[in-house]
This record gives C-alpha cells, structure tokens and sequence, in this order.
C-alpha cells in the first residue's frame, strides 16, 4: 500500500505549530489534538518535529525552565519526510531504522499529511489480515 492510499482513508489534516511558542503551549495542542507530534512550520517551510520524545528531553535537561523556552530549542530539526508514493514497507524500514514515529508528507515540497508508525502497523495488519482471508477462501474453493 502507498502513503498516498492511507492519507486518503485516514485524511490529510496537519497539525503545527510556529517555532516561537512555548513548549508548555505545545504540549497543551498535543493534548487537545490527541496527537503525539505537531509539524514545526516557519511559514510554510517546515521547520521541525516536535513530538512527546521531545517534552521529555526538553524536561530531562531543563527542567521545568523547558516549558517557558520555545519548541525550536528542542524540536527536531533534521526532518525526515515521506512521499506520497512510497510504500509503506519502505516507511516501516525508515521508521524503524532511524527511530522515528512520524513522517511528514511532501508533494511538490507542500507539506500534504503525516504519517505516524501506528498509521504504518494499521496497514500492516490490514494487508495480513487480506491475505489470510485470500488464502482461506482459496483454500475452501478447492
């Protein structure tokens, strides 16, 4: 399956913030958007990731200084993206390899979705529940 068939089922809302608010105020829109990371935008250029792994860096060095500082002197920088015509084995690789849990999505350097692991493991389970049920009805058809 491709990232673009999932961005379909499950939609393309992206939620950010700006790199200048606070990781208190941050964790307030993870929270009230029941999400584990927010896009870091500067305009519409992606800036960075922010996600829960980060409040707990920012907390484990700072303190509780971290939640007055802004999200840009934690978030992650170094943003890996994903592709609308990637699929997903590919994402899982990535994901797994670099340690990360969510992908941006880019089309013509717009940002257009995100995908997180738990989005990659629904669709795992999905395409191996497919085929098992090929197989069963393969089977009884004899």
């Amino acid at each position: 399956m491709f990232v673009a068939e999932i961005l379909k089922t499950k939609g393309n809302a992206v939620f950010s913030i700006a790199p200048d608010i606070t990781v208190a105020q941050a964790c307030k829109e993870l929270e009230h958007r029941r999400v584990g990371a927010l896009v870091v935008r500067d305009g519409e250029r992606v800036a960075g990731v922010f996600s829960e792994r980060d409040v707990v860096k920012a907390l484990a060095a700072d303190g509780q200084d971290a939640l007055t500082r802004p999200v840009s002197d934690y978030m992650s920088a170094q943003v890996i993206f994903a592709q609308p015509g990637e699929e997903m084995s590919v994402l899982m690789s990535r994901m797994t390899d670099r340690r990360i849990r969510h992908l941006p999505v880019l089309l013509d350097d717009r940002l257009v979705g995100v995908i997180s692991i738990g989005d990659v493991v629904k669709c795992q389970i999905a395409e191996h529940a497919q085929e098992a049920e090929s197989l069963r009805t393969y089977i009884a058809a004899g």
